[in-house]
């Protein structure tokens, strides 16, 4: 596709984000879209923001469980962009209002004292190279209708990024086995989720490796002090305003996030 399609289309959905009204599916309307094509789209969406006076300060990774992979038909993840304005503590309100469609996903977020840069970083790379590991809520938010997505309109909207939510609690991930991390997740206080830290791609640490060794083929590094999401444990959780979530992560910690 040529640049100024995909200059129009990041625009496009810049403009679904800030309005809050979702637009029909771009591999609908486009059938010829690759998923670089939708990686050039979503870098147009970012600088949108980026101009606007937001910061990148980490990367998320979309795409991690099987059962995403098949819905999508793909057999890899993606990744997208965090930036500053995505960002709540704890215990934190987020307004429904803001979002389209959101879904509620628990993780365990990596915090980096070290870059990192692949290609060839493997696992004990990605622990060397983190400085704790923290329980995370990710909200997943489409600017596609209906949440009627592939794998090229996910990318192209920032692998449906919309915010996330840092627990308080920090731990070196030498201290904990990551792939047998358990997960709780209440929704007003009902337990309605369940999983573990080999839901990501077998460990969470694969993840953040995957996505080291993608963008360094691209020239791209993970740097020091960057949050980077390493995937859902359990499916997503639609959410409204009203609803109180928690997560538990055994041996991590916990996180809590309600919506108004």
């Amino acid at each position: 596709m040529n640049t100024q399609t995909l200059h129009a289309l990041g625009s496009e959905l810049h403009n679904a984000l800030t309005s809050r009204e979702a637009i029909d599916p771009l591999s609908e309307r486009y059938p010829q879209l690759t998923i670089e094509d939708a990686y050039q789209i979503q870098l147009g969406m970012i600088q949108a923001r980026l101009d606007a006076g937001q910061t990148i300060i980490g990367k998320k990774i979309g795409a991690t469980s099987k059962v995403v992979m098949d819905m999508l038909g793909v057999d890899q993840p993606d990744f997208g962009h965090l930036l500053s304005g995505m960002l709540y503590s704890d215990g934190a309100a987020i307004e429904c209002a803001g979002l389209i469609a959101p879904k509620a996903e628990g993780e365990i977020a990596f915090v980096l004292k070290h870059d990192l840069t692949g290609p060839g970083v493997t696992v004990a790379d990605v622990i060397r190279a983190t400085d704790f590991v923290m329980p995370c809520f990710e909200i997943v938010d489409s600017r596609i209708r209906d949440w009627k997505i592939r794998i090229q309109d996910t990318v192209a909207d920032n692998a449906s990024a919309g915010a996330f939510v840092l627990g308080s609690e920090c731990v070196d991930p030498r201290d904990v086995d990551l792939a047998c991390v358990g997960m709780t997740l209440e929704k007003n206080g009902e337990l309605i989720a369940t999983g573990a830290g080999a839901a990501a791609l077998g460990h969470p640490a694969n993840a953040v490796a995957w996505l080291a060794n993608t963008l360094g083929r691209l020239g791209i590094g993970l740097k020091k002090g960057e949050v980077i999401l390493s995937g859902s444990l359990a499916a997503m959780v639609p959410v409204k305003a009203g609803d109180q979530l928690r997560i538990s992560l055994g041996g991590i910690g916990s996180a809590s996030v309600r919506f108004v």
